[in-house]
C-alpha cells in the first residue's frame, strides 16, 4: 500500500504532511489485519482495493492522531433554551465489524492453519 494513493482517495493533498504519520499507522493496521486473519505474508495484489477501503474506514472512524475522539452526528436538538446532542463518532468495537466487512473478499485468499 502507497500513502499517496491513500492521501488521494481520502481527498488529502499530496504536500500536505500533518496527517502521514496517521496515515503510516493505519496502513501498517490494515496489514497485520490482513495478514493475521489470512495467514499469509503479504497483502497479495487481488486485495489491495479492499485494503485501502479498510483503511479508509478505519481512518475515517477511529482519526489517529487525534488526542480526543470527534464528535458526531447531531441525535437530538431542543429550540427552548437551545440544547445539542451528539452520537459518539467512535464505534468502540469498529474493527471487528471492519473485519466483518470485508471478510468475503478476505476469505479468498484466507490459508488453512494446523495449530
Amino acid at each position: 500500500m502507497e500513502l499517496s494513493r491513500l492521501k488521494q482517495l481520502l481527498g488529502i493533498d499530496e504536500g500536505d504532511t500533518s496527517k502521514d504519520v496517521s496515515l503510516s499507522f493505519v496502513i501498517s493496521d490494515v496489514e497485520e489485519i490482513i495478514k493475521n486473519y489470512c495467514h499469509i505474508e503479504e497483502v497479495p495484489d487481488g486485495l489491495l482495493n479492499t485494503a485501502y477501503r479498510m483503511a479508509i474506514d478505519l481512518y475515517r472512524n477511529e482519526k489517529p492522531g487525534q488526542e480526543e475522539a470527534a464528535t458526531g452526528a447531531v441525535s437530538s436538538i431542543s429550540e427552548g433554551d437551545t440544547s445539542i446532542s451528539f452520537k459518539q463518532s467512535v464505534d468502540d468495537n469498529f474493527k471487528d465489524t471492519l473485519l466483518k466487512n470485508y471478510k468475503f473478499s478476505l476469505n479468498r485468499y484466507r490459508r488453512v492453519v494446523f495449530r
